[in-house]
């Protein structure tokens, strides 16, 4: 290759095979044009989007994609000022009222969302609808959930379970969008709970999709808080969660993993506490459940049947359904009660290497240990969700409930716990990965080495 511009080389230091994978690189001079042009040694043409929110500086930022094996080398050539018909991220109609965009990356069908505060699983904030193109399944069939939520320490007894992706309706803020990379900004301020110490804490959470790759990356930045759960000191911790509704009677996954073996013990008394306290309150015939009407046709069937917001929902001190006296007073025998039976010797922690089926233990739910890669998977359509995290979180909390539907990946403990330090990293991938997961996550942990060789 011949040209005026510098030759970037990239490595793969686990030696494999990568398929769309981002690639981020810096020229030494300032160059005009949003879209350019590079060739590898082969003769591949990819396609470079210069960034903008970078740095003022002397030099030019980029991204491409690229697949390779082991290694590549490529230079940039020429702008690009043609349209190019079926290259790139393309925006589609979106689904939902409070949609900010629907993307086709070319390989995922993804609607972002602002979310409406309405208190329900439908007005959350995040990804609400999400498949692969090849598939075409969406794991977030109606828009029901989220995919991306943050919940602890916020949602809580001790804070009066104020649950942000609910609560509020966010901001979205276009950091970079082009053909390659599409980077979103979703921020807000946390609705203030019951705890003095967790008022006006505001939140950023930025979302990158890059065309044609298996996986997507985001970030969470909170303001620093210190506070106390399940009678533990919590620093700049919270609960990601990433949730999916697959209908009654059936299960987006059935299984899940840690990468280096699953140490975790089944089971939800916190949860089942909630059921017995809900059950409690409209046995009760309370007057102070204002709102009886709102909820009562939605338990129709048992509460296992049912969406996760009838667990909570009366005892959020935003709903407003019960008096302050009585919702605190719920929250305190739910806590003293779950906190007891959370650590009982009933309820053995259990080591395995084998794939967990999480519906076949009790409340289709079990909490397990410090991972930084983690997987749920189905053998049958052979479908896995795999996440990385730049730190580890100390636990987890995972649900696949056929009787509602509803699956649960969340970086908590026992009783609402959060685990996940604040700005830690998360890659999460989706596909075809049920036999390969493991080289997948190993791919998400360990990025290729990029080169600029000279200017």
């Amino acid at each position: 290759m011949v040209n005026d511009f510098p030759v970037v080389t990239v490595s793969d230091p686990i030696h494999g095979s990568r398929f769309s994978e981002p690639i981020h690189f810096t020229i030494g001079a300032v160059l005009e044009g949003d879209i350019w042009l590079a060739r590898d040694t082969s003769g591949q043409e990819l396609i470079c989007q210069r960034l903008h929110n970078v740095p003022a500086d002397d030099r030019s930022h980029f991204v491409t994609v690229a697949d390779f094996t082991t290694d590549m080398q490529f230079s940039l050539v020429e702008p690009d000022s043609a349209p190019r018909t079926g290259e790139g991220i393309t925006e589609l109609e979106p689904q939902e009222s409070d949609a900010f965009v629907r993307l086709d990356t070319g390989y995922f069908d993804l609607e972002l969302c602002r979310g409406t505060a309405q208190g329900t699983g439908a007005s959350k904030w995040g990804i609400r609808h999400f498949s692969t193109l090849s598939e075409g399944v969406d794991l977030l069939e109606g828009g029901d959930n989220a995919i991306g939520g943050f919940y602890g320490p916020f949602f809580t007894p001790e804070n009066g379970l104020i649950n942000p992706p609910e609560h509020i309706i966010a901001d979205i803020e276009v950091i970079e969008r082009g053909p390659i990379l599409h980077h979103y900004r979703l921020t807000g301020t946390v609705p203030d709970g019951l705890l003095p110490e967790l008022r006006g804490v505001r939140f950023a959470v930025d979302w990158e999709f890059t065309y044609g790759t298996p996986w997507f990356r985001r970030r969470y930045s909170l303001d620093e808080f210190q506070t106390t759960v399940n009678g533990r000191s919590i620093t700049n911790k919270i609960t990601v969660g990433d949730e999916f509704e697959a209908g009654q009677g059936q299960r987006s996954f059935t299984r899940f993993e840690a990468y280096d073996g699953t140490c975790f013990r089944a089971g939800d008394p916190y949860a089942q506490e909630l059921k017995t306290e809900v059950a409690a309150n409209f046995a009760s015939d309370t007057p102070a459940l204002k709102q009886r009407a709102d909820f009562e046709p939605l338990l129709s069937d048992d509460l296992d049947s049912a969406h996760w917001d009838l667990y909570w929902r009366l005892f959020s001190v935003w709903e407003n359904v019960l008096l302050r006296s009585e919702l605190e007073e719920a929250l305190r025998r739910v806590s003293a009660t779950a906190h007891i039976r959370a650590d009982l010797n009933e309820r053995p922690w259990r080591i395995t290497t084998n794939a967990v089926n999480v519906s076949a233990e009790d409340d289709e739910t079990i909490f397990s240990g410090p991972a930084t890669k983690t997987v749920e998977h189905d053998p049958d359509s052979g479908r896995a969700m795999i996440w990385w995290t730049s730190q580890p979180s100390a636990a987890f909390q995972i649900v696949q409930r056929p009787q509602s539907g509803w699956g649960n990946w969340g970086t908590n403990g026992e009783n609402e716990c959060p685990a996940l330090p604040t700005g830690t990293e998360i890659k999460t991938a989706y596909g075809p990965f049920e036999q390969n997961w493991r080289k997948v996550a190993d791919q998400l942990e360990t990025p290729p080495i990029m080169r600029v060789l000279s200017d």
